[in-house]
């Protein structure tokens, strides 16, 4: 190892705070800097490596950092074809992948701790809140698209990092800033905390609640409280989008009846995202909604329940055939749409596996609909196919 001195060319940042495409020029190791393999990070597991090293701090070189780490403020456009950071898809959607696995692994790990009775530490949920942000930053559809491959086991884990997905993607949309997404992703990461408390043969009970069943799975919130007044140093945006998520606009929901104004813009999103994922989602009880036929669901449940103008801005968002989700072409074909960066909605790019009309797969094809005579005819809800369509995300 080398001594090194930082110049101006250099920024500290927290190993929490690096991102895929920042160039690291040297680590700070108790209080020394020093350089160790010094290049470009290409995957996580080069920061979780940092990480379980003890390294807390890194020197970063903006100048040799790729243009999409979120360091580099982009140039004035000075002419009429500017140029755009190439993404590669398959790429993408392996890292988005692989995200996923490490967030539901470490869900599953802080759900036991919490079982156990150990407060939250915030730090790990911090990390993975940030590389979340980034990932939708590099490539959101990567991410939307691997988000749709759900499992009816599963479905707490899933639904927990889902839902901090969904509220960074909503807040982006929304304009909000980085550190505002990076608390709302915390918050809903572990929004669900307190079902960790609850009694299993309710929790997964494949049926409808009675009301005194329903009753006792209210109290996850009770528990939730208790377990974030534990927790120390999470952020208030944290703790509303954990608490706040089954409140109702007419004071009607719960834990706390809060009503009107006392829900904030983030509570607000947090209703909104919880339900339509619910929705959307695989259970033991049920088969997952159309995200057409969810959004019908989340406006009906406005003015009263949820906040309208907001539910309008989320379906906006997301889109009437978001990335992930199953459609029918007018040739008859069904597919996953794949990609709809830079398009508009009734245009994405289609990865047709099926025929509707033939009852019988199909060689797998792309097919662009900003180049194709063909057009979207409807939303599929899984559950209406006779195929599984997961193999072919």
């Amino acid at each position: 190892m080398t001594d090194v001195v930082p110049t101006a060319a250099l920024l500290k940042l927290p190993v929490t705070r690096l991102g895929i495409g920042m160039y690291v020029s040297a680590i700070e190791n108790n209080g020394r800097l020093a350089v160790a393999n010094a290049g470009q990070i290409r995957s996580r597991q080069a920061i979780t490596k940092l990480s379980n090293s003890g390294i807390r701090f890194v020197w970063v070189d903006v100048e040799r950092s790729s243009d999409g780490c979120g360091l580099k403020k982009q140039p004035p456009v000075c002419n009429s074809h500017p140029r755009k950071t190439s993404v590669n898809p398959e790429l993408a959607r392996g890292q988005a992948k692989q995200l996923l696995t490490e967030a539901k692994g470490l869900v599953r790990k802080v759900l036991s701790e919490t079982f156990e009775g150990k407060a939250i530490e915030v730090e790990p949920f911090a990390a993975l809140a940030d590389n979340m942000i980034e990932s939708v930053m590099l490539d959101s559809d990567a991410m939307k698209c691997i988000s749709a491959l759900r499992s009816k086991d599963a479905y707490l884990l899933e639904h927990s990092v889902n839902v901090a997905f969904l509220l960074i993607t909503f807040g982006k949309y929304l304009k909000l800033d980085r550190e505002m997404l990076r608390q709302l992703a915390i918050g809903g990461i572990l929004h669900d905390i307190g079902k960790i408390k609850v009694d299993n043969k309710i929790l997964h009970k494949p049926g409808k609640l009675t009301p005194e069943e329903f009753e006792h799975m209210k109290l996850h919130q009770t528990y939730a409280i208790e377990i974030m007044e534990q927790a120390k140093g999470l952020p208030q945006v944290s703790k509303d989008v954990c608490l706040m998520h089954h409140e109702k606009l007419d004071g009607r929901g719960y834990p706390r009846g809060l009503k009107g104004d006392e829900l904030t813009l983030h509570g607000r999103m947090s209703c909104i995202v919880d339900i339509y994922d619910a929705l959307t989602a695989t259970r033991c009880y049920k088969e997952a909604m159309s995200p057409a036929a969810a959004f019908k669901i989340l406006l009906s449940l406005t003015p009263f329940h949820l906040d309208e103008s907001l539910v309008y801005e989320f379906i906006r968002c997301i889109g009437v055939y978001p990335v992930g989700s199953l459609v029918q072409l007018s040739d008859g074909r069904v597919g996953i749409v794949w990609e709809s960066k830079d398009r508009d909605v009734l245009h994405p790019i289609v990865k047709c596996f099926y025929s509707l009309k033939f009852k019988r797969y199909t060689d797998v094809t792309m097919v662009d609909l900003l180049k194709s005579d063909l057009n979207i005819d409807r939303g599929v809800s899984p559950s209406s196919l006779d195929v599984d369509p997961k193999p072919f995300y």
